[in-house]
């Protein structure tokens, strides 16, 4: 049976609502009853770890009886397991649900198969609708199940010649002050900003993410790499969060004790040493580069070294987005397939 437009808009509104959980070890998800004459009984989303999921959350808020026959709209597959919650495939067959529509498989090997248990109790179920726009919504969460790290950015500012500062070192600043706004608010949309102990001690960042001088509600932890001390009275220190060290050059490693905290996501935004290392060892997933319309020369270059000897051994990237940000340019890219992102 084809998806109606009906279940198309209330995808879409899953998807709005899914977006009001928050971001951590489990996926945002929503979901939607639609009554058997398509209209909106309820809606519901994960709220966090331990709580009800989506499905579950929009059933609570029906009578008893009342979603006999009805359709629920989700942005992933119903989950097949018992972990802090029952299975959600289970809950819809009970309340008596006759059509699921989904738009992701859960990649899961214990959660997954809620399509295939939905099926066996005689529910109609169409999986795909709007994928792509909810893999876009859980990149975070699914490269973390899928690789066992976080979803790692790696960002930079440049001239249009490739420097990231001048010959005399100083970087303040290359991009104008739209460019700077949006660093920070990508920032706020991350778990974690992960940077060297040469940008620390170099720049004294704060390593917050900022309104002008207010503080944003959400906060990256902030994260060290390196072996040099940093200073008892450095900025980060003062972070909302307590700053996380890593005495190591052992990326993966840093980033597998971050997935086991619960982060899924990083922003790495180090000078180019920490950056070149990132992109060398194959640990990323999505870059961002700020160029702004002004020539530097020179060998402050905006990453070192990557192990790129010829030009078939390059870094290929795709271009997902240009972003005009004031004078400057946003360029949002990410590996190609075919680099064999680790």
């Amino acid at each position: 049976m084809a998806v109606h437009e009906r279940e198309r808009r209330a995808m879409a509104r899953a998807i709005d609502v899914a977006s009001l959980g928050p971001r951590g070890i489990n996926p945002q998800v929503g979901a939607v009853i639609l009554s058997p004459t398509g209209e909106i009984l309820a809606e519901g989303w994960h709220q966090g770890a331990g709580t009800a999921h989506a499905e579950v959350d929009a059933l609570s808020k029906l009578s008893e009886g009342v979603a006999r026959g009805a359709t629920a709209v989700v942005t992933l597959e119903p989950c097949n397991h018992t972990g802090r919650t029952g299975p959600c495939a289970l809950a819809l067959i009970e309340a008596g649900i006759s059509r699921v529509v989904y738009a992701l498989d859960d990649p899961g090997a214990v959660s997954g198969g809620g399509a295939e248990r939905l099926r066996a109790a005689g529910v109609d179920v169409e999986a795909g609708e709007q994928a792509d726009a909810v893999r876009v919504l859980i990149a975070d969460w699914l490269t973390a199940h899928r690789l066992g790290r976080p979803h790692i950015t790696v960002k930079w500012a440049q001239s249009l010649d490739g420097r990231a500062a001048a010959a005399d070192g100083s970087s303040q600043w290359i991009t104008g002050p739209d460019a700077r706004a949006d660093v920070h608010h990508r920032r706020a949309e991350a778990a974690a900003i992960v940077v060297g102990t040469g940008t620390v001690l170099a720049d004294d960042p704060a390593l917050t993410a900022r309104d002008g001088e207010r503080l944003f509600e959400q906060q990256p932890i902030p994260v060290v790499i390196g072996s040099r001390a940093t200073p008892s009275d450095a900025a980060l220190h003062r972070h909302p969060h307590e700053p996380l060290f890593y005495d190591t050059r052992d990326l993966p490693a840093v980033m597998a004790d971050l997935h086991e905290r619960g982060i899924q996501n990083v922003f790495v935004e180090g000078g180019p040493t920490l950056a070149s290392a990132f992109i060398a060892a194959g640990l990323v997933d999505r870059v961002l580069v700020y160029i702004a319309p002004v020539l530097l020369g020179g060998d402050r270059l905006a990453l070192a070294d990557l192990g790129v000897t010829t030009i078939t051994a390059a870094r290929r990237l795709t271009i997902d987005e240009w972003i005009p940000l004031g004078a400057d340019l946003l360029a949002i890219a990410r590996p190609d397939r075919n680099e064999g992102v680790h």
